[in-house]
C-alpha cells in the first residue's frame, strides 16, 4: 500500500496546492508538533482554545496549530509562540460531559506567521504557506532518501517502543517530503528540533538534519543495547541463584518445613538494619522480632507484634529538617500571608531570632487566642514555612479520652498510638511545627482528662522523654515547636495556661477587613471559582456594603463566604454565555446575596427612656447589647430576664441599690420603689449572657427610666459597679471598642483603670471615637446624658427626633453568647 505517494494513500490533496496567505484561528500546542498528513488526537481545556476551535468549526474546519515555547504557560500570547506551525484539519470533535473538548486533527501544510490579526477572545494569525523546494536534482534527493530509510530501519529494529511495522511503512513511502514527516514523527525529537524541521523549506537540508537526528538516535540505541547485554551477562548468575532459592522456598513450604512467618521476619529484620534507630527502640524491636519468629503463622498475636514493630520503624527517631533561621525572610513570609497582626508577628520573629543565636534554647509554647477566623491556624502554617519545617495540625475540639493523646495500651484490640505520635509519623521528622488546635474545647469524663496528658507534652522539662502508652518507649519531643490555639482562654485549665505564652488576636476593624479582602480574599476566591482577575472586579463600595449589611464578626469567615457568593454568581453568568468583564457594585450586592442580614435599630432602641447601650465581649469578638428597664404598679419587685447568668443578676441588684441610695442627687422620689415593680431585660433572650461589666449600663438604664431622660444613642458604656458607686475595670476592651466602632457609636464610657488597654486598640479604630474615662457612677451618668463632644443633652422629644436619623446595626439572630468580662 505504501508504494504510492503518501498523499494519494490518505486521499488528501497535495499539501501546498492552491493555498495562499490567509487568516486562521490559532490553537497553541503544548510539547507537540503535528506534521503534514499526520493524524493526532488533541485534548483541549483552555477557554480561549475552545473558542478558537468553535470559530474554526463554523468555517472550513481549518485551524493553525502553533507550538508554544513554555508548556506550563496557561495563557500564551503571541510572543510565547513559535513563528511557524501547521494548518490542522479538524476531522472529528467531541465535548465530554466533564468539560473541555477532544479533537482528532490531520496536518495539512506548514505555515509561517506573518502577524497576529487579533488576540481576543482567541488568537487569530495571518499565515503564509511554507513551500518546499528541492535544492538538488532528483538523483541526489533519491540517494538521500534511501540513506535515511536504511538508518531508520536499523533504529526501528533496536527501539522496542516503535511498532514492528514502522520500518516497513517508512520504506514504502515514495514521496521524499512525506518520508521526512513519517521518520520525524517516529523519532524522539525535542520540541525545538521538530520546529526546526517545520521551518526548513529546502528539501535537501531537511534530509541532512533528519539524517543527523536519526544517526544520533541509532548511536544511542546501539550503546544502550550494548550496556543491556553486558548487564544481563553480569546478573545472569545472580538471577539463576535467586530462581533456585525461590524454588527451594516453595519446596520447603510444600513439605511444611518453613512457613510464611520466616519471610515476614526477614523483611522486618532488613528494615531494622536499614533504619537508624537509637539503642533503646532497637533493643525493643529486636526482642519483639525474636518473639515473632518463634510464633506459628496462625497466631493472632503475630499481627499485633508486626504492627507494633512497624510503628516503631516508621517513626522519625533521628530524622530532622534543618531550620532556616533568616529573620528577614520570615518577616517577608508573615507579611505576605497575614495583614496587620504586628504584635503577634513581632513575638514570632523574636522567637526565631533567639533560636538563631542559641539553637539549643528551649522555645516558648505559643498560644494564639482570638475569635474564629482571625488567622490563628494559618499563622502556624506560615511559621512552619518560614522555618522550613513540616507542619502538623491536630484538632482537640471535643476530645474527652486521655488515650487520644497518650495512645491505647497494646492489650486492647485495635490499639493505636495517640495523636501526638501519629502526627509525628505523618510529619516524617522529629522537629516539626506542631499545632494543637482548639485546646479550649477539651473535655473530660470517666476515660480521663486529655488536658492533663498535655501537661507532659507541653512541659520542656518533661517532653524530652514522652511516653506513649502504645509504644512504651520514651520519645524526644523537645525539638518540636508547639503552638496551641483557643477562642476562649478562660476554658483552658490553669496548669495548661501556665505552660504557654498567650498571644491575643482580636478582631479586625472594617478598614482592615476591606484591605484583607482586596489583598487576599478576592484573589483566592477568584481562583477557587475559575475566574481570571480581569473577568471580575468587586468595587470598594461593594466590599463596604458587604461589611456593613452582611457580616458583623470579629474574624473573616463570613466575609470570605460572602465574597465567594459574589464570585459564584459571576461564574454562573459566564457559564451561561456572558463573556464581558463583570464589575460588582454596591447596588449589585443585595441582588446577589439576598436580603441584608443586619439593620439599623439604635434609634428604635436607644432613643427611649429606660434603654442604655452596653458593650459585651463574646467568643466571636465584641458586640453591643441593650439594657431595657420598665416599671409597673407594684411593691418592691425586681425581675431580671434575658437568659442572664448569676453574676449579671447580681449586677442588676447592685445597680438598683446604687440608684436607691442616690435618689436625692438624681432627683428621684425616695419612696419610688414602694409603689412600683422594676423589670430589667437584656434582649436576644435566646443567647446566654453573664459577667459584671454591664453594671454601669444597668444603673444608666434605671436612672433613665425613672427620670424620663433618654440616654444619648451614640453613647455606649462598660464597667463593673460597686455599692459605693465606684466603677471597676473590666476585660475585653479592644473587642468592645471595635464593636462600638462597627455599630456607629461615637462615645465610649469606660473605667479609668482600663485606660492602658486603649493602647491595644489600633489607631484607626480609635479615630472618630470619644473616650470618657470615669472612676464613679456620677461621672458616667453625667457623660451618658450629654451629646458627644460635651454639649448638654436636649429634651426627650429632640433626642428621639435626632435618633431616627442615626443607627446601629444588629444581626437578626446573633451567633454567639455575650459575656461581660
Amino acid at each position: 500500500m505504501f508504494g504510492r505517494k503518501l498523499s494519494s494513500i490518505l486521499g488528501q490533496e497535495p499539501a501546498d496546492a492552491g493555498h495562499g496567505a490567509r487568516e486562521l484561528p490559532v490553537l497553541p500546542l503544548r510539547n507537540l508538533v503535528v506534521f503534514p498528513n499526520m493524524m493526532a488526537p488533541l485534548a483541549i481545556g483552555r477557554p480561549a482554545s475552545i473558542q478558537a476551535v468553535d470559530g474554526a468549526a463554523i468555517g472550513d474546519r481549518l485551524i493553525a496549530g502553533i507550538p508554544q515555547k513554555d508548556a506550563d504557560n496557561d495563557d500564551p500570547r503571541p510572543d510565547d509562540l513559535y513563528d511557524v506551525g501547521i494548518v490542522l484539519k479538524i476531522v472529528k470533535m467531541m465535548k465530554p460531559p466533564n468539560g473541555g473538548m477532544n479533537l482528532l486533527v490531520q496536518g495539512q501544510r506548514r505555515v509561517k506567521i506573518l502577524r497576529y490579526a487579533s488576540t481576543e477572545p482567541f488568537l487569530v494569525a495571518q499565515t503564509e504557506p511554507i513551500v518546499t523546494v528541492p535544492g538538488a536534482d532528483a538523483v541526489e534527493i533519491e540517494g538521500r532518501a534511501q540513506a535515511l530509510k536504511n538508518i531508520f530501519k536499523r533504529v526501528a529494529e533496536l527501539n522496542n517502543l516503535l511498532p514492528a511495522e514502522a520500518a516497513g511503512l517508512a520504506l514504502a513511502v515514495e514521496d521524499p517530503e512525506a518520508l521526512v514527516y513519517v521518520v520525524a514523527s517516529a523519532l524522539n525529537l525535542s520540541l525545538d528540533e521538530n520546529v526546526e524541521l517545520l521551518r526548513e523549506a529546502v528539501l535537501v537540508k531537511l534530509f541532512d538534519r533528519l539524517q543527523f537526528f536519526a544517526q544520533r538516535e541509532l548511536q544511542r540505541l546501539e550503546i544502550s543495547s550494548k550496556i543491556q547485554s553486558e548487564i544481563q551477562r553480569e546478573v545472569g548468575d545472580q538471577q539463576r541463584e535467586h530462581f533456585l532459592r525461590e524454588q527451594l522456598k516453595a519446596i520447603h513450604r510444600e513439605l511444611g518445613e518453613k512457613d510464611e512467618r520466616q519471610s515476614e521476619v526477614e523483611e522486618l529484620r532488613k528494615r531494622i538494619d536499614e533504619a537508624n534507630l537509637p539503642e533503646e527502640p532497637r533493643t525493643v524491636v529486636e526482642k519483639e522480632l525474636k518473639r515473632l519468629s518463634q510464633m506459628p503463622a496462625g497466631m493472632a498475636e503475630g499481627s499485633v507484634i508486626r504492627s507494633y514493630v512497624e510503628w516503631i520503624l516508621d517513626l522519625p527517631w533521628t530524622k530532622r529538617t534543618e531550620d532556616q533561621l533568616d529573620v528577614a525572610h520570615a518577616r517577608e513570609i508573615l507579611d505576605a500571608d497575614h495583614y496587620d497582626l504586628e504584635k503577634v508577628k513581632q513575638r514570632i520573629l523574636e522567637t526565631l531570632a533567639v533560636r538563631k543565636l542559641k539553637p539549643d534554647a528551649r522555645g516558648p509554647i505559643l498560644c494564639f487566642v482570638g475569635p474564629p477566623g482571625t488567622g490563628k491556624t494559618s499563622l502556624g502554617k506560615s511559621i512552619a514555612r518560614a522555618l522550613g519545617r513540616q507542619f502538623v495540625r491536630i484538632s482537640l475540639g471535643g476530645v474527652r479520652d486521655e488515650a487520644e493523646i497518650r495512645g491505647h495500651r497494646r492489650t486492647y484490640v485495635g490499639a493505636l498510638p495517640g495523636r501526638i505520635i501519629q502526627g509525628l509519623k505523618r510529619a516524617g521528622s522529629h522537629n516539626p511545627v506542631f499545632m494543637l488546635d482548639e485546646v479550649d474545647k477539651l473535655g473530660n469524663d470517666f476515660r480521663g482528662d486529655p488536658s492533663s496528658a498535655l501537661l507532659e507534652v507541653l512541659d520542656p522539662e518533661q517532653n524530652n522523654s514522652f511516653s506513649d502508652h502504645y509504644l512504651e518507649i520514651p520519645f524526644d519531643l523537645s525539638e518540636v515547636m508547639w503552638i496551641t490555639t483557643a477562642n476562649v482562654l478562660q476554658n483552658v485549665p490553669a496548669p495548661l495556661q501556665d505552660r504557654m505564652e498567650v498571644l491575643e488576636l482580636a478582631g479586625y476593624t472594617s478598614e482592615e477587613k476591606a484591605e484583607i479582602a482586596h489583598r487576599y480574599l478576592v484573589p483566592r476566591e477568584l481562583a477557587a471559582n475559575g475566574l481570571m482577575p480581569d473577568q471580575l472586579t468587586i468595587t470598594d463600595e461593594a466590599i463596604r456594603k458587604v461589611l456593613s449589611d452582611y457580616t458583623r464578626e470579629a474574624g473573616l469567615r463570613n466575609l470570605e463566604r460572602a465574597i465567594a457568593g459574589l464570585c459564584r454568581y459571576v461564574a454562573r453568568e459566564r457559564a451561561e454565555g456572558r463573556t464581558d468583564a463583570r464589575i460588582v457594585t454596591a447596588a449589585d450586592v443585595e441582588k446577589i446575596l439576598g436580603a441584608r442580614r443586619f439593620f439599623a435599630e439604635v434609634a428604635e432602641r436607644a432613643g427611649i427612656p429606660g434603654v442604655a447601650t452596653g458593650l459585651a465581649w463574646t467568643p466571636a469578638g465584641g458586640d453591643i447589647l441593650f439594657i431595657e428597664s420598665a416599671q409597673m404598679p407594684g411593691s418592691k419587685g425586681l425581675t431580671i430576664t434575658g437568659q442572664v447568668g448569676d453574676v449579671m443578676k447580681e449586677s442588676a441588684q447592685a445597680a438598683l441599690t446604687v440608684v436607691r441610695s442616690r435618689t436625692a442627687a438624681l432627683g428621684i422620689a425616695d419612696d419610688f420603689f414602694t409603689k412600683v415593680d422594676l423589670h430589667v431585660h437584656v434582649p436576644a433572650g435566646a443567647i446566654p449572657k453573664d459577667g459584671p461589666s454591664a453594671g454601669v449600663a444597668m444603673v444608666t438604664s434605671i436612672v433613665s427610666l425613672l427620670t424620663g431622660k433618654p440616654v444619648n444613642p451614640q453613647t455606649a458604656m462598660t464597667g463593673e459597679i460597686t455599692l459605693r458607686g465606684k466603677v471597676l475595670p473590666v476585660g475585653g476592651i479592644k473587642e468592645k471598642v471595635l464593636a462600638a466602632r462597627r455599630a456607629g457609636i461615637r462615645r465610649v464610657v469606660m473605667p479609668r483603670l482600663n485606660a492602658a488597654d486603649l493602647n491595644e486598640v489600633p489607631p484607626n479604630a480609635r479615630e472618630g471615637l470619644e473616650f470618657v474615662l470615669v472612676d464613679r457612677i456620677e461621672e458616667a451618668l453625667d457623660a451618658v446624658f450629654r451629646e458627644p463632644g460635651g454639649a448638654a443633652a436636649p429634651g426627650p422629644e429632640a433626642d428621639q427626633a435626632k435618633d431616627r436619623s442615626r443607627g446601629r446595626t444588629r444581626q437578626r439572630s446573633q451567633p454567639a453568647a455575650a459575656r461581660g468580662r
